[in-house]
């Protein structure tokens, strides 16, 4: 790729009958470099319908705003696209007005077809998502004895926000998870005659980590409330090394277990280094990471969590994270809308799951050979 641009990436869209670009997929940012050479990205059939139906690549100068600076474009088809492959030619790319002002090439390293398994093939041959959960108990959620709290506990029965994004993401995922044993956590609270904890059980009868079915989340959840002192300051850093070290000692066991860890909080992290540190070391695990903000905050900076705006999160060594694990939903955004909250959540929870088995060459047995998934292995010793 030859271009004169800052902090390019691609986005390739997919036209419609009426020319109206649908985006299909993109390509990940690289900062400063003009010549800059992107990871390979997988288009399937039914993203593009036909190998001669036409495709818009765009490249975009990357803003940190959302206003990304559109470069030049080009009109191709995935046909087209593999004769360009074939005769190491390159694709001009001319600014959008006019179509006449050349502002680029495109090259392509490596084109491939091939059948890529779906989610369900994987599922469908054994393979788990196995559901955890991180809870918000900082101060910033107002005393739960008050009406005005995000942890209220109505006694009519009306769910508040916590309440809700436990119950819709856990009814969903817990048809994924065989055993429906959920490690259920609490954060930014003080403990009774203890220090503040940054990550605790929320199941204190047994201090056992797991609590069965989303019965056992929200009882445990509202038993936590009354036994603990909300306070701060709000850290993600523990509960996401938690999460990360039991999905890292289960892929030792084994590759049909896939982790989620669903976080709800109210507010900023102050910890925002240490997440993002945490975040791209986990980018190589069997695990995704999804929030939901609660209450009236400014979540700007969950945003840069979510990598959604094409650029990946770096860590404080430099290390960009392998993939985008995080979906981030604010519920105000979507409260009323036609979309849910668990809607939202779940949107790229399929393709961060086939990412993972892809990228490592994992495949689903077939239906007739899929045999039970081994037993828990135990904690890793500490």
């Amino acid at each position: 790729m030859v271009f004169i641009v800052q902090d390019p990436f691609l986005r390739v869209s997919r036209l419609s009958e009426s020319a109206v670009a649908i985006p299909i997929c993109k390509t990940e940012v690289i900062n400063n470099n003009l010549n800059p050479v992107w990871r390979p990205i997988t288009l399937t059939s039914q993203q593009y319908s036909s190998r001669d139906d036409p495709l818009l690549v765009e490249c975009f100068d990357f803003d940190a705003s959302g206003n990304h600076e559109l470069m030049g474009a080009l009109q191709t088809t995935i046909a087209q696209l593999e004769n360009l492959y074939k005769s190491k030619a390159g694709a001009n790319f001319y600014s959008k007005k006019g179509q006449k002002k050349l502002k680029g090439q495109l090259f392509l390293d490596t084109f491939q077809e091939k059948v890529q398994h779906t989610f369900l093939d994987y599922i469908s041959s054994g393979f788990e998502l196995n559901f955890m959960v991180a809870v918000d108990f900082t101060a910033s959620n107002g005393d739960p004895r008050t009406p005005q709290s995000l942890h209220y506990i109505d006694p009519s029965g009306r769910l508040n926000s916590y309440q809700q994004a436990i119950l819709g993401v856990s009814e969903v995922l817990q048809f994924y998870d065989k055993d429906r044993r959920f490690p259920a956590w609490g954060f930014g609270a003080k403990m009774p005659q203890g220090p503040v904890s940054h990550c605790f059980n929320l199941n204190a009868i047994t201090n056992d980590c797991e609590v069965v079915g989303f019965e056992g989340i929200m009882s445990a959840y509202s038993s936590t409330l009354y036994s603990v002192s909300l306070s701060g300051p709000t850290l993600f850093g523990p509960v996401i090394n938690k999460a990360a070290e039991i999905a890292s000692h289960s892929a030792q066991y084994g590759n049909n277990r896939y982790f989620v860890l669903l976080i709800i909080t109210d507010g900023v992290i102050t910890d925002e280094q240490e997440t993002k540190d945490s975040i791209v070391r986990a980018s190589d695990l069997p695990l995704s990471i999804l929030i939901v903000g609660v209450g009236n905050a400014d979540f700007t900076q969950m945003r840069t969590l979510d990598a959604d705006l094409g650029k990946r999160l770096q860590s404080s060594t430099g290390r960009v994270a392998t993939r985008d694990i995080v979906q981030f939903v604010p519920m105000r955004e979507v409260q009323g809308g036609q979309v849910t909250v668990v809607q939202s959540l779940l949107e790229e929870l399929p393709g961060q799951f086939l990412e993972y088995m892809r990228t490592r060459g994992i495949k689903p047995q077939p239906p007739q050979h899929a045999s039970a998934p081994p037993a828990y292995p135990p904690p890793p010793q500490l």
